[in-house]
């Protein structure tokens, strides 16, 4: 066996102009119809979760004085917090929708070419 010709052609692949599949582009779509939710879902939860733990601290009186001020301080943070973390996946669900509602037309055209493609390639065998 011949590593070094296997190698090479290894090589040469990832050079080679890539063919653009419709399976490849129907993946694109699909992606892009999720990703601007999936975003704001992930960099909301983290930030209200951070002012979970902020509020926390103010209340059990990691940072502050211990006071009731700062327990009160805290447990509304961390009221913030919850509220914000307990919208976080609703908030997802319509920007999913949103997202979903944009490329749909797109999406069911390219599956419709794409299981087309399929069906007349399965005929023809």
């Amino acid at each position: 066996m011949n590593t070094d010709k296997i190698y090479a052609e290894s090589i040469a692949k990832q050079y080679a102009p890539k063919e653009t599949s419709k399976l490849t582009a129907l993946k694109k779509l699909d992606r892009a119809a999720k990703r601007p939710a999936l975003i704001f879902s992930y960099s909301f939860g983290s930030i209200m979760t951070l002012y979970l733990g902020l509020g926390m601290c103010f209340a059990m009186g990691a940072i502050g004085d211990g006071s009731f001020q700062s327990i009160v301080l805290g447990s509304v943070i961390g009221g913030l917090g919850i509220i914000g973390a307990g919208v976080n996946f609703p908030i997802y669900n319509v920007l999913l929708s949103k997202g979903k509602k944009k490329y749909a037309f797109e999406i069911m055209e390219l599956a419709k070419e794409i299981s087309n493609d399929t069906t007349d390639e399965q005929i023809t065998k």
